[in-house]
């Protein structure tokens, strides 16, 4: 009985192996490449695009005599070019530092006035020209709202600091009613100002590829105020401490950009095909 039972478990253990032996051996899985971090890295970018600014008033030391006033002014447009760098925190928060140059623009202004000259009410009329630059240093934050066909829409807000420059400012004047009826003609030095400025950003990006975006922008911008020197008469002594204040200086401004991104996504291989032996 023994050796029956010894020579059953032996065979047992035989077509076990046997029948092993003839199942197929699984191939080892196929390769996964690792996911894409979500995130994208520093980025170098550059703008250009031009300005529609506008002033709200102008005001003078002397405007104390004022009864009246309509003023008149604009500004022609003029271009914006921008250089920066930043860095995409993930899909949709990114941030940039930005310094932007933004070039001369003509000011043009008329000035209708009542006015107590001498303790006579007097009417004045003065023609305004300026030329109108800055120098602008912004910090921004963009939130990107999701993409569809490689279009990105984005919003965002900046912070930071405008140098304004005003020059060649000049005042013809005609004055009716008191002393020193008639025309008049006066100037005023080159001054700057550095001031608080802050921005609003909407746009589209185009991703061309993973290096390079191309944007379409809007921006609102808001730098403060501009000031000129004390203003002088041409033909009369000495000047007095009455500088033009330019108040509440805002633009809208349309710019193109471009970003360059110097951490594009990684690029794998294909994963390759198992080997599996016949036979």
């Amino acid at each position: 009985m023994r050796k029956y039972l010894l020579a059953a478990a032996a065979a047992s253990a035989m077509s076990t192996a046997a029948v092993a032996a003839d199942m197929p051996i699984a191939p080892p899985p196929a390769y996964a490449p690792p996911p894409v971090e979500d995130f994208g890295g520093w980025y170098l970018r550059g703008d250009i695009g031009f300005s529609n600014q506008q002033v709200k008033r102008l005001e003078n030391a002397l405007d104390s005599t004022l009864l009246t006033q309509n003023q008149r002014l604009g500004f022609d447009s003029a271009g914006i070019f921008g250089l920066g760098a930043g860095y995409r925190f993930n899909n949709w928060f990114r941030v940039d530092v930005t310094g932007e140059y933004r070039a001369p623009s003509t000011f043009n202004g008329l000035d209708l006035n009542t006015f107590s000259n001498a303790g006579v009410i007097a009417n004045g009329a003065d023609t305004y020209r300026a030329i109108k630059s800055e120098w602008l240093i912004m910090g921004n934050a963009y939130a990107d709202l999701g993409t569809w066909w490689c279009i990105t829409p984005f919003i965002g807000a900046g912070v930071g600091t405008a140098r304004v420059n005003i020059s060649n400012f000049t005042d013809q004047g005609l004055t009716v009613g008191g002393p020193g009826t008639g025309p008049s003609t006066a100037y005023a030095d080159s001054a700057s100002k550095w001031n608080f400025a802050w921005a609003v950003h909407a746009g589209l990006a185009y991703q061309v590829n993973p290096s390079l975006t191309l944007e379409l922008a809007y921006r609102y911008l808001d730098m403060g105020d501009g000031i000129t020197g004390d203003i002088r008469p041409y033909d009369g002594p000495g000047s007095v401490n009455n500088p033009m204040t330019f108040k509440h200086l805002t633009s809208h401004d349309l710019k193109f950009g471009v970003r360059w991104n110097l951490d594009p996504a990684p690029v794998y291989a294909p994963p390759m095909l198992p080997l599996i032996r016949k036979g």
